[in-house]
């Protein structure tokens, strides 16, 4: 096999890397190990897709295993490594059910895939969402095809308990973004609350590497009044939002007035109103959207060194 066809099957083994651990550069990372290993071996296999599929998800779960003792002594909220899923995206590799796929990549449902053991979570990524047959999954996980359903039916029962609703408009959705993000630009508070549920949530996720919030924020007038103040402080210093959808939902990528990258927010819609905010802001997992800002001397109002 060369490059070619490798490369062709690379948004394929990369969504079900990230779906499975929840990290970019992991999955890129799981993705190269795939490549090595199918170097290495002398294997000429019936169906190269299932084959690599195969190895992709076996490097996942062991990187995995290793993740999960880590993210048990993280500080603070954990979120995904953020993904922009603009048109072209590697996440959906098939265009076809983009939509459907949307679903899966989003933040909220990674979240909760992470109540799943590293099997059930291969298990529900392989079957639920690309379809692979149960005899294949058996392969994969080293158990039998009864396992793998037992697996399979924990998952779904997990995951269903959860399961995460956005609006179906995409339209309305992005429209609704476009608002909030315009008045927090400009610190409107008014014009922020009317956007939010009652209810609302904010999370923040700086892994205590960059600033967070102690807690989640809960309420449409608490976060109206907290991103209202946000935005008053950061109008004058050449912060920019930059528009994209991430992880299948509408979110910005926030950059300093230098063009590094300081956070990124996705948006939660369901029934014309924002339900769900999340901000990632640890340096660790922007590194792969570009240079990162640093956020303590954006909060301390201290220039930035313009080499860093």
């Amino acid at each position: 096999m060369g490059a070619e066809e490798f490369e062709e099957l690379r948004p394929l083994l990369f969504s079900i890397a990230y779906r499975i651990l929840g990290s970019v550069s992991e999955a890129e990372d799981a993705v190269q190990e795939t490549w090595l290993r199918y170097q290495a071996s002398a294997t000429v296999p019936i169906s190269l897709k299932s084959f690599l599929a195969a190895v992709v998800t076996r490097v996942s779960i062991d990187t995995l295993r290793s993740a999960r003792v880590r993210r048990e002594t993280y500080v603070g909220q954990w979120l995904p490594e953020p993904l922009l899923t603009d048109a072209g995206s590697t996440a959906y590799p098939d265009p076809e059910h983009a939509a459907e796929l949307a679903d899966t990549v989003s933040m909220a449902a990674l979240v909760l895939l992470e109540r799943l053991t590293p099997e059930q979570r291969a298990v529900f990524v392989l079957h639920d969402v690309f379809a692979f047959p149960f005899a294949e999954v058996a392969e994969v996980i080293g158990k039998s095809e009864a396992a793998c359903r037992q697996l399979a039916t924990r998952a779904r029962r997990l995951v269903e308990d959860g399961r995460p609703r956005f609006d179906v408009d995409r339209h309305e959705r992005e429209e609704l973004a476009a608002r909030f993000f315009d008045a927090m630009t400009v610190g409107d508070v008014d014009a922020l609350r009317e956007l939010l549920a009652a209810d609302v949530e904010v999370y923040g996720d700086g892994g205590g590497k960059a600033p967070q919030w102690a807690r989640v924020v809960v309420g449409a007038d608490n976060v109206a009044r907290m991103f209202g103040g946000l935005g008053k402080r950061f109008g004058g210093t050449g912060i920019q939002l930059e528009r994209h959808e991430v992880n299948g939902q509408p979110g910005a990528v926030v950059r300093d007035a230098s063009g590094k990258v300081v956070n990124v927010m996705t948006l939660d819609v369901l029934d014309g109103r924002i339900q769900v905010v999340r901000s990632v802001i640890n340096p660790d997992k922007l590194q792969h959207l570009g240079p990162v800002a640093d956020a303590w001397a954006l909060m301390r109002g201290t220039p930035q060194d313009s080499g860093r």
